[in-house]
């Protein structure tokens, strides 16, 4: 173990984004969810929210405004009363501790909205609160993946939620994870969205993680497929003129725009996103790690809010032997993949399920996400410069 007085925190933070887990229970029974334990009702103690954002809140880590965001299970499924209590003990915990450099923070869920009602839309404007709802498109994608506990799909639920944050003017943005159903239908993916008022979607690619095994995306027949489906969302949002906002095309629009290049991704540095399960451990990088059981690394865990601090488990030998890894993968990609500066070296959680270690580089969420849509959206670009 290094002693924490010789270890450099250059590099580490800054704090954007605090994940909690305030259950592990999911109300649906996704075929593609890496979470091992969403059918079991572990929920968080409200008593470990002052020692959580005690943690949080004199960090040295903490320098600017945070994003707090319910995940990991089924926000939703614990009642309101829960979330008054939380929302008040962390106001009460940013009185004590978030005193030396006072930042903001706002709250956010990611949901898949089938608890949603008018009471909790007036819960959210009142506090305020943004959210995330996922929905993969029209019914007969939606359902083909997200179904309940007794094998209904959840499409009509997710629906009625969208409906309410609308008609109460609560912002939302809105999750579809692309499968091999998803990619023969462009057309009707966009036009799902387009035409039902969701102007802000992301695609996540079915990933081999957790305790999902494989992808459907993993196919040999599947890539030119992806490439045709991406290239044709593509198509239209210009079409369109962005009425559609898809996080990917944005993302790398941005980075072309201003003429910027990555160096990391908040998922690959350190203490840029902490997340805390619902027994108070915590961790750093990726959300999909937190707390899920590896071969290479043990339980994925670097400390407990009752005796760490997010400082002093940077001398532990797991922290170091992850870090290490990590930070040895990201120069890996910067040495070897002429993406690098729109991708900042990838996420670690599809660098462990797909390749085993976080010491690799290109897996096939970095050769979906950003090669493919680099590819589309500069070949797009160059061609409008030419004509």
């Amino acid at each position: 173990m290094k002693e924490e007085s010789l270890i450099d925190f250059s590099g580490f933070g800054p704090i954007g984004l605090v994940v909690i887990q305030p259950t592990s229970f999911c109300n649906l029974d996704c075929d593609y969810c890496y979470l091992p334990d969403r059918q079991l009702k572990n929920q968080l103690d409200l008593d470990l929210l002052d020692p959580i954002f005690k943690t949080v809140f004199t960090s040295r880590f903490l320098v600017r405004d945070i994003t707090i965001l319910w995940h990991a299970g089924e926000p939703m499924a614990l009642p309101m009363s829960f979330y008054e209590s939380a929302f008040a003990k962390i106001a009460d915990a940013s009185q004590k501790y978030n005193t030396q450099q006072p930042v903001s923070y706002q709250y956010s869920f990611q949901t898949n909205g089938l608890f949603l009602n008018q009471a909790w839309c007036d819960f959210f404007k009142q506090h305020p609160v943004h959210v995330g709802v996922s929905i993969d498109g029209p019914a007969f994608i939606h359902d083909a993946h997200r179904k309940t506990r007794t094998g209904r799909g959840s499409h009509a639920g997710a629906m009625r939620a969208i409906s309410l944050l609308q008609k109460n003017n609560i912002p939302f943005s809105s999750i579809a994870v692309i499968t091999e159903e998803s990619i023969d239908y462009p057309d009707e993916m966009f036009h799902f969205f387009l035409s039902n008022g969701i102007t802000n979607v992301g695609f996540n690619m079915e990933e081999t993680e957790g305790i999902h095994e494989a992808s459907s995306l993993d196919r040999a027949d599947v890539a030119e497929r992806y490439q045709s489906f991406m290239k044709r969302v593509w198509d239209l949002t210009v079409q369109h003129e962005g009425a559609l906002k898809v996080r990917e095309f944005e993302a790398i629009c941005g980075l072309v725009y201003t003429d910027t290049r990555l160096d990391n991704t908040d998922m690959n540095k350190p203490f840029v996103i902490v997340n805390f399960d619902y027994q108070g451990n915590f961790t750093t990088f990726d959300p999909e790690l937190l707390s899920v059981k590896t071969d290479r690394y043990g339980e994925f865990k670097f400390g407990n809010v009752l005796h760490d601090t997010l400082e002093s488990i940077c001398a532990t030998e797991k922290f170091q032997t992850v870090y290490q890894e990590m930070k040895g993968g990201v120069e890996l990609c910067r040495t070897n993949c002429e993406y690098f500066g729109v991708c900042g070296g990838g996420a670690g959680s599809n660098k462990y399920w797909e390749n085993g270690t976080f010491l690799s580089d290109e897996t096939k969420a970095c050769q979906y996400r950003i090669k493919t849509v680099t590819n589309i959206v500069l070949d797009s670009l160059e061609a409008s410069f030419i004509n």
